[in-house]
């Protein structure tokens, strides 16, 4: 997947919900002020911080973290969450007053590039030495760190300090497959087998047993091509260099229309449109209605916050392809995270509080708290949550291609998953429409 900020990060609304533009091309986005006054006050003397936290799943967990931080250090860090649909709007405004917080939460790369160029994103890699260091997978720094090159105008770095590393797969109800007879713990080997598996819960339903929303094709399509692409043929594409039109994009396109052909599609239709995904998500979690659905590791965590009671389904990677010719990947990156204000009064103190964040004991509390899969190595797969370690045995298995998305041609998917679907359009024309779409766009 597209590298740092998390490239195309997996938080729920912005991985869910990406339009993700070229990192390398000219930002359309909000032109960012670099100068303005300073967020961190203190209080009588005492040091204080505010933390921007754009994630409603952490917010309970950072309450908590918070106040054991000022009992352990006098430090008192306030958390101002203005939920994720405000988020973007209330940052972008705090930069052009230039109120920035000390610290704040990260979004995609696309969506960052701003705020780093204005001068609002520490760039931390000098400081990720020694014991910090440690606390990051090497697969979690690969995926944050700004290559060379890769944004006009920006440094190398690492410009964001996460604490989760996200991955997609599929997320099933427990009982409901269990009283088709089948084993949810024991994972199909094959696409093959995934669909007779479907077949037999559909059979329960009657209304189908797999549901993905349209806006997550992209994803989708990234994690199953990976069984004939490597991760260099894939970013060729994604850069413009061969064509969608390969056997890899077909083959990897072809499963949608084949678990259309079985008949295991829920209401045989991919749900569209701005809310998709809450759709989809609300169906298995709160309706429980919906026996399986391809998402994100990060919905367990907003499932633990508008759903706490549920918690018969587990995780699993889409099964690997009988006739693959590579070893399969997954389309993932990192996720919870924070920059740090460079130009804030305490910045000492910010990287301070951000690094104890990320250390093993903090991390066990997110984990217990939002059912994350942690950045740190150092917490093992035991103190992970059920529901949580199909996803987490991903986490190694993340593809590293530094091209985004075409916005172009990922809409042109979008609209196309949907067509397929309903058998209104084959497999090779919707992979026409996406080259015609990203050709378009150069």
């Amino acid at each position: 997947m597209p590298r740092s900020g998390v490239g195309n990060r997996l938080t729920r609304r912005r991985l869910l919900g990406l339009a993700a533009a070229s990192a390398g091309a000219a930002f359309s986005g909000p032109v960012l002020t670099g100068c303005g006054k300073d967020s961190a006050k203190g209080g009588g003397g005492s040091t204080a911080l505010t933390f921007m936290n754009q994630s409603r799943g952490q917010a309970k967990a950072l309450d908590k973290l918070v106040e054991t931080y000022q009992k352990q250090t006098g430090v008192r860090v306030t958390i101002d969450s203005p939920g994720p649909t405000n988020f973007p709007a209330k940052l972008q405004s705090k930069s052009q007053s230039g109120d920035m917080p000390d610290i704040y939460s990260t979004l995609t790369l696309p969506e960052m590039i701003p705020y780093y160029k204005a001068g609002w994103a520490m760039n931390l890699e000098p400081k990720l030495t020694g014991e910090w260091k440690g606390n990051f997978s090497p697969i979690a720094l690969d995926l944050t760190t700004v290559r060379a090159g890769t944004v006009s105008g920006l440094d190398a770095g690492i410009y964001s300090a996460h604490w989760e590393i996200q991955t997609m797969g599929i997320l099933l109800n427990t009982k409901t497959f269990e009283s088709a007879g089948i084993d949810p713990k024991v994972s199909p080997a094959t696409t093959d087998a995934w669909i007779d598996q479907l077949k037999k819960v559909s059979g329960k339903t009657g209304n189908g047993a797999f549901l993905m929303a349209a806006s997550l094709a992209d994803r989708f399509l990234l994690s199953h091509a990976s069984n004939w692409l490597t991760d260099a043929e894939i970013d060729a594409t994604l850069a413009g260099k061969t064509s969608w039109k390969s056997d890899g994009w077909r083959k990897g396109l072809q499963l949608l229309a084949e678990l259309r052909d079985a008949g295991v599609i829920v209401n045989k239709t991919l749900p569209g449109g701005n809310d998709d995904n809450p759709t989809v998500e609300k169906g298995f979690f709160n309706v429980q209605d919906t026996p399986a659905i391809f998402d994100a590791s990060v919905a367990i965590g907003v499932a633990r916050a508008t759903a706490p009671d549920f918690t018969e389904y587990t995780s699993m990677g889409i099964p690997k392809a009988a006739d693959g010719t590579q070893k399969p990947r997954v389309y993932g990156g990192v996720g919870k995270g924070a920059c740090i204000n460079p130009k804030g009064k305490n910045v000492d103190a910010a990287v301070k509080f951000v690094q104890w964040l990320t250390e093993p004991e903090q991390a066990k509390v997110f984990v217990d708290m939002v059912g994350l899969i942690p950045a740190n190595p150092k917490v093992t797969a035991s103190d992970l949550p059920p529901q949580v370690a199909g996803f987490a045995s991903l986490a190694n298995a993340i593809e590293v291609v530094p091209s985004p998305f075409s916005p172009d041609a990922r809409t042109a998917l979008i609209s196309g998953v949907q067509s397929l679907v309903l058998k209104e359009k084959t497999v090779d024309q919707v992979l026409d429409d996406m080259e015609t779409a990203q050709k378009r766009a150069k």
